[in-house]
């Protein structure tokens, strides 16, 4: 049999060694890196994977695309797609810097700690997400729209970035998100109390909310952090936390290393359906959200 091959595609200097060891730990026999690559390269670069191999072969052969901005890796999985010819179609897969995988999961386990725990659902829920300039956070601010929620994207800069970002996000992908200036600590707060669930998404080592914030919110009934690099995005939210009650009114925390359990099985998962899978397969953060479904 053809080895399983995968050639992993990366805008930065360096491809995630995370990347790479969950890839050969998923059953690629090679995950080879290619670095600094850009959008006007994918074509050629995806091309000559494909036509090295007979048709036999080509679903034995991946693309993975890695990088820090989601955008532009969603951009680069259409030009990959776009090159494909039969019989030669390969699989192709992106997830730039665990974006995808990991705000799958973060909605994941907040949709089914909210189902179980409060009888509620994700459509029609009040989100308000902090760090959404980031790719998780404007990952997962797709993902929560796209199932019904009222979403609203905070910029810790302002209202610049994150008004673009909305406006992005309603033509690429046909929803309405709000956005909102955090760029102080009483925007932020104010967020919260007219919110019901709070997924942080802010650098690692930054606080978002204190356990003042979660004392004042008394409609809060989730908080969900990414963060595991003290200090954590919500004070008195412990890593491995899994809807354990985190304020006096009964809000609910769901911790960085629960949330990265699920990430950690919904891209390995992934992996290992691309590795496999009898016909092409094309996955972004859509499919990482349906696994990570299955998975919480």
């Amino acid at each position: 049999m053809a080895k399983a091959i995968l050639h992993m595609l990366s805008t930065l200097k360096h491809m995630s060694p995370f990347d790479v060891n969950m890839a050969l730990d998923a059953g690629f026999d090679a995950a080879i890196p290619y670095t600094n690559v850009t959008l006007d390269e994918v074509v050629p670069l995806v091309q000559d994977a494909m036509f090295s191999r007979a048709p036999s072969a080509a679903l034995r052969t991946g693309i993975f695309f890695a990088g820090r901005d989601a955008v532009l890796a969603l951009d680069m999985l259409e030009a990959a797609q776009k090159g494909l010819l039969k019989p030669f179609e390969v699989s192709l897969f992106a997830d730039p810097y665990g974006s995808f995988t990991t705000a799958g999961a973060m909605v994941a386990c907040v949709e089914k700690t909210l189902r179980v725990k409060k009888q509620r659902e994700l459509k029609g829920s009040k989100i308000v997400i902090y760090g959404a300039t980031g790719v998780v956070g404007y990952c997962s601010a797709v993902i929560a729209a796209l199932e019904g929620a009222d979403v609203t994207i905070v910029g810790y800069s302002g209202l610049d970035r994150v008004t673009t970002q909305a406006e992005e996000m309603r033509k690429r992908f046909n929803i309405n998100v709000k956005p909102a200036d955090g760029s102080t600590a009483e925007h932020v707060r104010t967020l919260l109390l007219d919110h019901e669930i709070a997924l942080c998404a802010a650098r690692a080592g930054v606080q978002v909310l204190s356990k003042a914030d979660l004392e004042a919110a008394k409609n809060l009934l989730i908080a969900a952090d990414v963060n595991a690099v003290p200090p954590l995005g919500v004070e008195g939210c412990g890593l491995h936390d899994n809807g354990v009650v985190i304020s006096s009114h009964g809000a609910l925390g769901i911790g960085a290393l629960a949330i990265g359990n699920v990430k950690y099985g919904t891209e390995s998962g992934l992996f290992k359906q691309m590795a496999t899978s009898d016909k092409p397969l094309c996955l972004d953060f859509r499919h990482a959200f349906a696994l990570a479904r299955q998975l919480v």
